[in-house]
């Protein structure tokens, strides 16, 4: 396969910012009496945020607060405990660096508000190394859809089959596949063995793996 271009997914993937949008989900929803466990969590993980407020308001309405109030707060929060404790994961930059060897567009698409991507690239120094920055919260629909990837591409010039997208939730997982696109999964270790993320391509433990082998694979594939 000719690879042209690769596509990152953000949270998890570049930055360890997913146990903050548990901690944020989980402080905000106390506010308006709905207990979010780290299980719960889990069940939206990949989702657009403003989809799993949605989610979690059909199955357990509450009072007292908007949807858009709560998806409001949980963005403050994520972006507030990111900037004080959230660090590039491992790997990242030496990645980019072997991708911008091999020529390759690099793009990121994720699930957050563009103000949120803008503020976490930001704050790990990568913005110059995206080609492109698209935000889930422009498609009509979210991941597990492929809408996002498939702009992405657009966006990029390429077509989705020159693309390989690296992501850490199923849901992320399916949307790659579903844009036409190779798949490199990076689950977080206490979702490593869930078999769902079978239909990945290739499944990393971490994104200091990526290497010559993996890209050969690939290209073969």
């Amino acid at each position: 396969m000719m690879i042209k271009a690769v596509i990152f997914d953000m949270d998890g993937v570049l930055i360890d910012s997913e146990p903050f949008w548990k901690i944020a989900m989980r402080n905000v929803f106390k506010t308006v009496g709905l207990e979010m466990n780290f299980d719960k969590a889990r069940q939206t993980m990949g989702m657009r945020i403003d989809e799993a407020v949605a989610h979690w308001y059909a199955k357990e309405p509450w009072k007292g607060k908007s949807q858009e109030q709560v998806l409001g707060e949980i963005l403050e929060e994520v972006d507030r405990l990111v900037h004080e404790k959230g660090e590039t994961l491992p790997g990242v930059h030496e990645t980019l660096d072997f991708l911008e060897s091999k020529n390759l567009k690099i793009a990121l698409a994720s699930s957050s508000p563009m103000g949120l991507i803008k503020s976490f690239v930001g704050k790990m120094g990568i913005e110059s190394r995206m080609e492109v920055l698209r935000s889930g919260e422009h498609e009509e629909y979210g991941k597990p859809h492929p809408a996002v990837f498939q702009s992405t591409a657009r966006d990029l010039g390429v077509a989705p089959k020159e693309c390989f997208v690296i992501e850490d939730s199923v849901n992320g997982v399916i949307a790659g596949k579903a844009a036409g696109m190779k798949v490199v999964a990076i689950p977080d270790p206490e979702n490593y063995d869930d078999p769902r993320f079978s239909i990945a391509d290739l499944t990393l433990r971490s994104m200091s793996d990526f290497d010559e082998n993996t890209f050969q694979k690939l290209r073969a594939m």
